[in-house]
């Protein structure tokens, strides 16, 4: 039985573990089957994020790239939107929580970088070129699996409860 003595162990609708008389109807979906990708992008989000808190790179960021992009006086606080957006969608990535609305804002992120900095610089990010738009494709193309883990056909259940 497991979680309570009284309680019975079911399948809840996105085929996770719940316990059917347990007060909170806690259900266990942590480890589902994006378990590896949420860990990975959530590792990558945060290395892209919290140095730039620690070594002045979201104040770069926001005031001599976003304000000369025509940000400003709004650049330094749209950096930090950025970065933080980054760091509340790792989050939700390791509880699986929210995970739609967290991968559909890192989406937009990843697409405006696309827009504003990578498309300039080609396909490649080494080797051929530098800095282009390969390594954005492939985060959203891991977000979009993360958000339909059964595929656009079967995307009626949701990854996580949020």
């Amino acid at each position: 039985m497991g979680q309570a003595a009284n309680s019975k162990e079911i399948k809840s609708v996105d085929n996770n573990v719940c316990y059917q008389n347990h007060p909170a109807r806690f259900t266990m979906n942590i480890f589902n089957n994006t378990f590896l990708l949420r860990v990975a992008v959530a590792v990558i989000l945060c290395m892209h994020s919290i140095p730039g808190i620690f070594n002045n790179g979201i104040y770069e960021f926001g005031k001599f790239y976003l304000d000369e992009k025509g940000f400003a006086p709004s650049g330094v606080p749209l950096a930090w939107a950025i970065k933080l957006s980054h760091i509340a969608a790792a989050i939700c990535l390791l509880i699986n929580k929210f995970t739609r609305v967290a991968a559909a804002v890192t989406i937009l992120v990843l697409m405006a970088g696309i827009i504003m900095v990578h498309y300039k610089e080609g396909w490649y990010v080494v080797g051929g070129g530098r800095n282009g738009v390969e390594f954005n494709f492939l985060l959203i193309v891991v977000l979009l699996t993360i958000m339909f883990p059964n595929g656009l056909k079967g995307s009626s259940r949701p990854a996580s409860k949020g």
